[in-house]
């Protein structure tokens, strides 16, 4: 395994593994850390992922149906599918910053018990000790350009929504008719990669 060392800006120095590739990281974490090692991280990002996508979509559909007038079958163009996702993104963000937050500390603090950065427990432990030591705005630091990060997300969902349209449109069928579910996924697969082509 390779070490190298990084200096950080308050004058500490630590050492943190060098992987040099996807299958020499998952040998390095299996082979130091054991079968536990490949799972940190995971309640982190169910607190996250779980409860933006959960708030996300709720959000979402509550303001197109909304838009819509109740009638499912209404097609709102571009321009309301994105304005409808980037309202849900904001609403998202508002309610699950403050997870992003406890979750972007936990994944910078490494070995932490050789200096003098505090070392959070778990998300819990990171809410409540960010609230004590910096109050509301500890707990949002980052919503601005978390709010400026909502854009791929509208992008996303109204590509999809306009792509699912037009085919429901080709097949002559109205535009709330459901899809099977590997077209879902298919859908979903395709925009995924179409947007992180976009972000990178």
């Amino acid at each position: 395994m390779q070490i190298v060392a990084y200096h950080f800006n308050d004058g500490r120095t630590t050492t943190i593994p060098q992987y040099r590739g996807l299958g020499s990281a998952f040998t390095t974490i299996f082979r130091q850390e054991g079968f536990r090692g490949l799972y940190k991280g995971v309640t982190p990002n169910v607190w996250g992922s779980g409860s933006s996508w959960g708030l996300y979509f709720m959000f979402y559909n509550t303001i197109k149906t909304f838009i819509q007038g109740g009638n499912t079958a209404l097609p709102l163009g571009p321009a309301m599918h994105m304005l409808a996702a980037a309202e849900a993104g904001a609403l998202t963000l508002v309610f699950t910053n403050p997870l992003w937050v406890v979750k972007t500390r936990l994944c910078l603090q490494y070995d932490a018990a050789d200096s003098k950065t505090v070392k959070y427990n778990g998300m819990l432990h990171g809410l409540t000790h960010i609230y004590k030591e910096e109050g509301i705005r500890g707990l949002y630091k980052g919503f601005i350009p978390g709010m400026l990060g909502v854009s791929h997300g509208a992008i996303q969902f109204m590509t999809y929504e306009e792509l699912k349209n037009f085919y429901n449109e080709y097949r002559k069928l109205p535009i709330d008719t459901r899809l099977v579910s590997f077209k879902y996924l298919f859908s979903a697969y395709y925009l995924t990669a179409l947007r992180a082509l976009i972000v990178l």
